[in-house]
C-alpha cells in the first residue's frame, strides 16, 4: 500500500517534467520561426524551472542525469536554441554581433569545465583515508572548506551563472543590440574566473591537507600515543546509529583508554555526544592497521557485513554485546559464534543461545547485565496522581515479515482506542524509529494512531503549565544543544568538521549528563498531566519514558527486558497467532506480563491491576523474571561489564605473549637450519642445493 503522500508527490514530479518538455519544445519553435516573445518566455521559464528543481527536487533531476540529460546538457541545449533564434532574427548581424557572443559563450563553458576540474582536484585533496572526532588532528593541516557553490554544486553553479548569460542574450533578442548579451556573458565570465581562481588556492601548500601517506603515519603515531585498550566497532545504515549510541556511556566508564571504530563516513556525525575518541576507517587496508596498535578488545553492538573484516585481526578479542535482548530469533543470530565471547544480560539469554543450537558454546557466553539501565527508577507503588500513565512502545516490523514482530499493524489501533476510551489514562506513544521502513502497512497504521491521539487531545482540557515552564524548557534545550551538537557552516565539509570537532573540553561528558537530566525534568514539567503525548526522535529517551509510566505495553522486544528492571506492571501484545499458553512458553520475557489480544482485549483488566495492588498477581513473577533476564543486582552491572572487559583484555595479552614466545623460539631454529645447510654445502661430496631442498 503506498503511503499517503506518495501519489501527490509523484503527480507534482510528473507535472514538472512535462513542463520542462513543454518549455524546451516552445523554445525550439520560438527559435526556428522565429517568434521573439515565445523564445524569451520559454527560455526564461525553462531556466527558472531548472533552478527551482535544483533546490526543491534534486532527486528528480538525478533521474534525468541517468538518461544523459543532466544539467549541463539541458543548459547547453537551452543556450544553443537561443543562439539559433539570434541567428534567425532579422536585424542582428551574424558577423559583428553574434560571432563574438558565440565565442564568449564557448569560453563560458570552457571555464565551467575548468572550474569543475579544479573542484574535483580540491575534493580529492580534502578526503583523508579516515575521519576523526574528539581528536586533535591539527597536525594534518586541517582548513576550512572552500565555497560550496564552486566546489560541490556544479549544477547550481552553472544555472546561477547562466542567469546573467540568458538574461543578456534574451535582451539582445528583444532589442537586437548585441551589447546586452556581451554584458551578461562578461558578468558570468568574471564571476566564474574569480571563483575558479579562488577555489584553486585550496591546492596551494598553505591550504592543502596532508596526503594519504602522511595522514596514515599521523594515525599510527596517535594510536601509539593514546594506546587504546578497549573499543566499540560499529557499521550500519542511517537509522541504525541508536544501536551504538546506547553503549556510549558504558564504554566511557570502562577502565583503560576507550575508542570508537566506525566504517561509514556519515556515521561520524550520527554518534551522540561523547568524549570517547572516534576513528572512522572506511577501507579494509587501513582498518588492518589496528593490528599493530595496543587495542585489545572490540565490542560489537550489532552485526553487519563489514564485521567480518575486523574479525580478521587476530591480536584483538571480540565480544558481541548486541543492542538489546529479546526472545526474537534476531537475538540468537548464528553470526554470534564468530566472536570470541557473547556478552548477555542474564541467565535467560544464556539459555536462549543453548536452545537455539547455533554453535555458540556456553563457555563463551558471559553474563554482564545491562549497565545502561541504571537511570531507570524502581516501582514506587500504585499511581498517586489523577491519571494512570501508560507507555505504548511497540517495536518495528523486522526483516522477516513475521506478523508477531510488531503489534502496530494488527493490534495497535485497537489497543490505543481502548486506552483513549478510559478518561483516567494518559497515553505516551513512542513507536520504534524504524516503524514502516520495511512494511508500508506499519507506517500507515503508525500515522493513524498518531491521528487518533491528536484527535483525542481535542476532546480533553485542563490547566497548562505557565509560560515560565516553556521558557525553562527552551533554556535547558539551548544549553543541552550547545553541549551535544556542533554548528557547522552550510559549506563545511568533512575536513572542516574534523577541525571543529577536535579534542573535547575537560569534563564535557559530566556536563552533558547534567544538562540532559535538567532538560528531561523541564520537558515533562512543561506538559500538562492530562494530555496524551506522541514521543518521537532521540529525546526524550525511552528510559525517561519508563520513569514517567505506570505501566508499559509493548511487543516481544528488548524494551520489555529493559523495563523489567523497574518491576512495574507491563503487558505484551500477542499478534503471533499462538494460543496464550504457547506464547508464554515460547517467549520467556512475557511470563510475568499481561497478554493483550489483537482486538485490544485485556486493556481494562491491565489498568485495574495497575490501580489496585490486590489485583496485581504478577508482582512476584516480575521480580523473579527480572533476575532471570538481567542477572543479579549485586555486584552492579557496570562492575560486571568492566570486569568482563578486563578479563578479555587479559586474554588478548596472553595471546600476544604466546605469539611473541613462539616467534622467539622459531627464529633460532631457523638460524640453526640455515647454518647447517651452509655447512653441508661446504663438505666434500655434499649434495647440490636442489637435492638438499628435496630431502
Amino acid at each position: 500500500m503506498p503511503s499517503a503522500g506518495f501519489a501527490p508527490r509523484r503527480v507534482v514530479q510528473l507535472t514538472a517534467l512535462l513542463a520542462m518538455v513543454v518549455f524546451f519544445t516552445t523554445q525550439l519553435v520560438g527559435a526556428v520561426l522565429p517568434n521573439v516573445p515565445l523564445l524569451i518566455v520559454s527560455s526564461a521559464c525553462g531556466l527558472a524551472l531548472d533552478l527551482f528543481l535544483q533546490h526543491k527536487q534534486p532527486g528528480l533531476l538525478s533521474l534525468l542525469g541517468k538518461v544523459r540529460f543532466d544539467v549541463t546538457v539541458r543548459q547547453l541545449f537551452r543556450d544553443m536554441l537561443i543562439m539559433v533564434g539570434l541567428l534567425r532574427i532579422e536585424g542582428i548581424n551574424p558577423l559583428h554581433e553574434q560571432a563574438p557572443l558565440t565565442v564568449a559563450l564557448l569560453a563560458f563553458y570552457v571555464l565551467h569545465f575548468a572550474c569543475q576540474a579544479v573542484a574535483i582536484l580540491v575534493r580529492r585533496s580534502r578526503q583523508l583515508p579516515f575521519v576523526t572526532r574528539n581528536i586533535d588532528a591539527s597536525a594534518l593541516r586541517l582548513s576550512e572548506a572552500p565555497p560550496r557553490l564552486f566546489s560541490r554544486q556544479h549544477g547550481r553553479r552553472l544555472l546561477r551563472l547562466a542567469v546573467p548569460v540568458t538574461a543578456g542574450l534574451l535582451v539582445t533578442a528583444a532589442t537586437k543590440n548585441g551589447w546586452w548579451g556581451g554584458a551578461g556573458l562578461a558578468v558570468a565570465l568574471l564571476i566564474a574566473l574569480a571563483g575558479t581562481v579562488h577555489l584553486g588556492t585550496w591546492l596551494l601548500p598553505r591550504k592543502r591537507v596532508a596526503g594519504e601517506a602522511k595522514a596514515l603515519e599521523w594515525l599510527d603515531n596517535w594510536l601509539a600515543e593514546y594506546q587504546p585498550t578497549v573499543g566499540m566497532y560499529f557499521s550500519g545504515g542511517n537509522s541504525s546509529a541508536y544501536q551504538a549510541n546506547m553503549w556510549l556511556s558504558t564504554l566511557a566508564a570502562l577502565d583503560g583508554n576507550p575508542i570508537i571504530v566506525l566504517r561509514e563516513r556519515f556515521m561520524v556525525q550520527k554518534i551522540d555526544a561523547t568524549d570517547v575518541p572516534i576513528v572512522c576507517l572506511p577501507k579494509v587496508a587501513h582498518l588492518m592497521r589496528l593490528e599493530h596498535s595496543t587495542l585489545k578488545v572490540l565490542l560489537h553492538p550489532a552485526n553487519s557485513g563489514k564485521t567480518s573484516q575486523v574479525l580478521r585481526i587476530p591480536s584483538i578479542k571480540h565480544a558481541f554485546t548486541n543492542h538489546g535482548e529479546s526472545d526474537k530469533l534476531s537475538s540468537c543470530n548464528p553470526y554470534a559464534k564468530a566472536y570470541d565471547e557473547v556478552w548477555v544480560a542474564g541467565p535467560a539469554a544464556r539459555e536462549r543461545y543453548q536452545l537455539a543450537d547455533i554453535g555458540v558454546e556456553d563457555k563463551d557466553v558471559v553474563e554482564v547485565g545491562r549497565p545502561q539501565l541504571a537511570p531507570i527508577r524502581p516501582h514506587a507503588g500504585v499511581p498517586t496522581g489523577e491519571f494512570t500513565t501508560v507507555l505504548y512502545a511497540p517495536t518495528w516490523e523486522g526483516w522477516d515479515g513475521n506478523p508477531g514482530n510488531t503489534s502496530v499493524v494488527l493490534a495497535g489501533e485497537n489497543i490505543v482506542r481502548a486506552l483513549l476510551a478510559d478518561p483516567k489514562v494518559r497515553l505516551l506513544y513512542k513507536p520504534h524509529p524504524m516503524t514502516g521502513s520495511v512494511d508500508p502497512r506499519a507506517g500507515s497504521a503508525n500515522e493513524r494512531i498518531k491521528a487518533m491521539i491528536a484527535e483525542a487531545n481535542t476532546r480533553r482540557g485542563g490547566d497548562r503549565p505557565g509560560a515560565e515552564a516553556a521558557a525553562e524548557l527552551a533554556r535547558r534545550a539551548d544549553e543541552l544543544n550547545r553541549l551535544t551538537s556542533t554548528a557547522f557552516r552550510p559549506s563545511a565539509d568533512e575536513i572542516e568538521r574534523m577541525k571543529i570537532q577536535g579534542a573535547p573540553e575537560d569534563n564535557r561528558a559530566a556536563g552533558v549528563a547534567a544538562a540532559t537530566a535538567a532538560w528531561e525534568s523541564a520537558y515533562w514539567a512543561s506538559l500538562p498531566d492530562w494530555e496524551h503525548q506522541i514521543v518521537t526522535g532521540p529525546r526524550p529517551a525511552i528510559f525517561t519514558c519508563f520513569n514517567q509510566a505506570d505501566v508499559l505495553i509493548s511487543d516481544v522486544s528488548s524494551v520489555v527486558s529493559d523495563y523489567l528492571t523497574s518491576e512495574k506492571p507491563y503487558a505484551v501484545a500477542n499478534t503471533s497467532g499462538m494460543p496464550e499458553e504457547e506464547f508464554r512458553a515460547g517467549f520467556p520475557t512475557v511470563r510475568a506480563a499481561a497478554i493483550l489480544t489483537p482486538d485490544g482485549s485485556g486493556v481494562a483488566e491491565l489498568l485495574a491491576a495497575v490501580r489496585n495492588p490486590e489485583q496485581d498477581t504478577l508482582a512476584a513473577a516480575r521480580a523473579e523474571l527480572k533476575v532471570h533476564l538481567l542477572g543479579p543486582s549485586d555486584p552492579p552491572s557496570l562492575v560486571r561489564f568492566n570486569q568482563a572487559s578486563l578479563d578479555l583484555c587479559a586474554e588478548a595479552d596472553r595471546r600476544r605473549a604466546r605469539m611473541a614466545t613462539r616467534l622467539a623460539d622459531e627464529i633460532p631454529s631457523q638460524r640453526e637450519a640455515r647454518d647447517a645447510a651452509e655447512e653441508m654445502e661446504l663438505e666434500p661430496g655434499s649434495p647440490e642445493p636442489e637435492e638438499t631442498a628435496t630431502v
